[in-house]
């Protein structure tokens, strides 16, 4: 089992860099701001017979001011525009905020020039049809189980189930399938499929013994409306120990055959200055082992700054995260991650963050949930 790991991660390693090489190629071939200027200012003469001199482009993503438009053309000017090629998604501006916003990139993060009282108004549309680029839902930071590409270190404090200097990797992406405007409205949804693979390993050990891993597969649905933004799925998740780890352990532990299905719903909204508040729940079926209690709720708060650091073209980010579960009597999990996302180190739109993270209650490593933790950590994320 551990060499069949070992083999999926390395063709995983080199999956990842076949995917930096065509980002990098993809990048070169995708068209320029002036060329979807010059599209846009285009198409909106020939449909709407309007010219927008104040229309701007920014790393893809078009900036429509809101002056510049009669209600009536507004959402069939920004649904127009999302489907021009090469772009990442349509804003359309307040006229009393225009000057304090310039638009960083195509994750939709918005930076004022300078600090300002006045929340910004704004509407998105992201481009719609099949394989679309950009995601309706944000991910959620600071939740151990949310599916991306990401390496940490973590010290245990007190007890830990094998060993207390443990790695943790993932390897996972959320892949949206097609999207839509639902009717003559700035409201988009999304369909896709969503996996991943989390496995801890004791690096204190001999050969740094895979402990366990977890899959979990989902097919999704989410929507937007302005600032806010659902995420539903049906998901399954299976939970394996590693052989080394049964080898050196199977007098002193019980091994529970982890394996259920589930569904859940999360509910988000963007407050100004780059804070976030979410919350949701679910319940989960056809479980095993037969006892497992269904229903839980998560719910947090995070903030990505509107501010960048120019001189390192970094912005800070952090996250808390928090979940109950009817397992282990409501008792809540925290997990708390901060840190700095680099704004130019991205492929295929995700970026890398550095994070630093606590966690605190029941396990998040499936194998052993009823087992209380508490770690220290750092890690290096690819989050969209």
């Amino acid at each position: 089992m551990h060499r069949k790991i070992r083999y999926i991660t390395r063709h995983l390693i080199y999956s990842v860099i076949i995917l930096f090489c065509i980002s990098s190629i993809a990048n070169a071939e995708m068209p320029d701001d002036s060329y979807i200027a010059g599209y846009a200012a285009g198409v909106l003469k020939i449909n709407f017979n309007l010219e927008l001199p104040s229309l701007e482009v920014s790393n893809g993503v078009i900036i429509v001011p809101a002056s510049d438009l009669t209600n009536k053309d507004q959402i069939g000017v920004l649904q127009l525009l999302s489907e021009i090629p090469g772009v990442t998604a349509v804003e359309l501006l307040d006229a009393t905020n225009q000057s304090a916003t310039i638009v960083s990139s195509a994750s939709m993060s918005v930076e004022p020039s300078k600090p300002t009282s006045t929340p910004i108004k704004r509407s998105v549309l992201f481009p719609t049809g099949l394989l679309p680029t950009g995601h309706l839902f944000k991910p959620l930071l600071a939740d151990p189980r949310w599916a991306h590409f990401s390496a940490a270190y973590r010290n245990y404090v007190g007890r830990n189930v094998d060993g207390n200097h443990n790695g943790s990797v993932s390897f996972g992406e959320t892949i949206p399938f097609y999207r839509a405007n639902l009717g003559q409205t700035s409201i988009q949804w999304e369909a896709g499929l969503q996996a991943t693979v989390f496995s801890d390993f004791n690096l204190g050990a001999e050969s740094s013994d895979l402990i366990n891993s977890d899959f979990i597969a989902s097919a999704y649905s989410s929507m937007r409306s302005g600032k806010f933004s659902a995420f539903g799925r049906i998901y399954h998740q299976s939970s394996h120990l590693g052989d080394e780890f049964l080898l050196r352990t199977k007098a002193d532990l019980e091994r529970i055959n982890l394996s259920y299905e589930g569904a859940d719903l999360r509910l988000s909204y963007e407050l100004p200055y780059g804070v976030r508040v979410y919350g949701g729940g679910g319940g989960i079926f056809h479980k095993e082992p037969s006892t497992l209690k269904p229903w839980s709720v998560q719910y947090g708060v995070e903030f990505r700054s509107p501010w960048r650091i120019d001189f390192a073209a970094v912005r800070p980010i952090m996250a808390v995260d928090l979940k109950n579960y009817e397992q282990t009597n409501w008792s809540t999990d925290v997990s708390a991650r901060a840190g700095i996302q680099f704004e130019n180190f991205q492929t295929f739109g995700r970026k890398l963050q550095f994070l630093l993270e606590y966690f605190n209650g029941n396990s998040p490593t499936g194998q052993f949930y009823i087992d209380k933790v508490e770690y220290l950590g750092i890690g290096a994320h690819y989050h969209y």
